[in-house]
């Protein structure tokens, strides 16, 4: 049975190295794709499609916009907007960078990194490289909010995807600590990268 405790491990498939967490969400599904896999890394570069991607709030029991606003950077540096990533730079071991603004924690900048790819097989990690704030309180620290993403082709037009997205013990627990809505921000980000509209009913949580 594994420890999901204060002292929980990472797998080693993360590459992450911090023990324990404060929210930890993972998310299996499996979805009909008729595109290639160079269809699924054009959905992850198109970093600008994030924008207006909806969730369910369980605070106030309606849809709402997740993300305000999204775009791809240069660098690590804010402000160094630039377009979306394109195919080419969609290789594996690229670090990409971008900005998000969300409804909880402001704008911030976020690291990508391309792990894997092949025909079959898709792997990419996000953090946040930047402290993320909610009305000037800190939420999360850098490299606080990590996610990682595994799509893997199961048969012709068909992909199974698996993510698990976890926040730092040292988030802020009074911010962060709701399970369902950390529920279905992940469901969000799993609908709009694979096309399904984001508010769609029902939601994962009430």
């Amino acid at each position: 049975m594994p420890n999901f405790g204060r002292d929980w491990r990472p797998p080693a498939c993360t590459g992450w190295a911090e023990v324990g967490f404060t929210t930890l969400v993972t998310t299996v599904a499996r979805f009909r794709y008729a595109s290639e896999a160079e269809g699924l890394l054009r959905h992850i570069g198109a970093i600008s499609a994030r924008a207006g991607v909806r969730y369910w709030s369980t605070t106030h029991k309606q849809w709402q916009t997740l993300v305000v606003d999204a775009y791809a950077l240069t660098d690590s540096q804010s402000g160094q907007r630039r377009k979306d990533f394109t195919l080419e730079e969609l290789t594996a071991g690229k670090v990409l960078y971008f900005e998000q603004a969300d409804n909880l924690s402001g704008k911030a900048i976020y690291r990508m990194h391309i792990a894997e790819v092949s025909a079959d097989r898709v792997v990419f990690d996000i953090q946040n490289v930047s402290t993320m704030r909610y009305f000037l309180i800190p939420i999360f620290h850098p490299g606080e909010a990590q996610s990682i993403y595994f799509l893997d082709r199961e048969s012709d037009g068909v992909w199974r995807y698996y993510s698990i997205m976890r926040t730092g013990r040292g988030a802020n627990r009074r911010l962060v600590g709701n399970e369902s809505s950390s529920i279905n921000r992940a469901v969000a980000f799993y609908r709009q990268l694979v096309g399904i509209p984001t508010d769609q009913e029902p939601p994962a949580a009430r």
